[in-house]
């Protein structure tokens, strides 16, 4: 009689332990389809930092959001991918010595840009920024302040940063300012990109960058064409910044070399349509 009582006790610990076992890798399972779900939004909800994966030598990288999620706010990091066709991209907090560099090298190729100001540079600057407008290349909202716009929900707010950027470039140069804008340190979130869309901007991100924008530990000449030249690729969105030494210095060369590549530049103004 012990021994059966006892039999029956490791046969109940037994069906308790597999139980236990076979509820915890349910609960896992739950989670891990949830972590799953949460990775693939295309536009987070949440704040989250413009990022890109280069998986193939040549060609577009992969962005934390779609193309054609991004496209249903007007957002873009890529152009025109069936042609090889660049968009050169300047962010330009300050003034450091080297816009006018940038734009004599621009200038000799025939290459419009795009220019991301804000309030500083335009104060500090005034006549380099008629000057990138005199010579046809897009000055875009950078914000008045550069602060992080992903942690500023409410639209009136958002749009004061806008607003009075626009402003500040209408009274220096007396044009209307393009309506394009990139978020600071390309932070962002879907509440922006709607913000931005209902004030009618074109949200741009980019497709290529690299680190150059640390004025006192910056790049060679060598290591900027190394990540510059074999990852550049069609309808690629060029990040650069005005601040840098090596820009400037190597900015006529690199256009040369990818002209040798076959490409040609397009202003913003030149992306395609959408399709949402």
């Amino acid at each position: 009689m012990f021994q059966i009582r006892r039999r029956y006790v490791v046969m109940i610990v037994g069906l308790a332990l597999v139980l236990f076992i076979a509820g915890n890798l349910y609960l896992l399972d739950q989670r891990e389809k949830s972590v799953t779900t949460v990775g693939e939004a295309a536009v987070p909800a949440s704040t989250d930092n413009w990022g890109l994966s280069f998986q193939t030598e040549g060609e577009a990288p992969v962005g934390n959001a779609s193309v054609s999620d991004l496209a249903r706010y007007d957002a873009y990091y890529l152009g025109d991918t069936s042609k090889k066709v660049i968009y050169l991209t300047f962010d330009c907090g300050y003034e450091n010595g080297y816009t006018e560099k940038i734009l004599d090298a621009l200038k000799k190729h025939n290459a419009p840009a795009a220019f991301f100001v804000v309030g500083n540079m335009i104060e500090t600057a005034p006549d380099i920024i008629r000057r990138m407008a005199d010579e046809g290349h897009v000055v875009g909202n950078h914000t008045f302040n550069h602060p992080d716009m992903s942690a500023i929900s409410e639209q009136a707010a958002f749009q004061k940063e806008l607003d009075d950027l626009a402003a500040l470039y209408q009274e220096t140069t007396g044009k209307e300012l393009p309506r394009f804008y990139r978020p600071p340190q390309g932070k962002y979130s879907e509440e922006n990109l709607k913000q931005a869309q209902a004030l009618g901007y074109r949200t741009i991100l980019w497709s290529l960058a690299y680190v150059d924008w640390y004025v006192d530990n910056q790049p060679t000449a060598e290591q900027a064409y190394a990540k510059l030249l074999p990852r550049i690729h069609d309808g690629a969105i060029v990040l650069l910044h005005s601040t840098s030494k090596t820009n400037a210095d190597i900015l006529d060369e690199l256009l040369t070399k990818w002209e040798d590549m076959g490409y040609t530049f397009a202003s913003l103004y030149d992306l395609p349509a959408q399709t949402r």
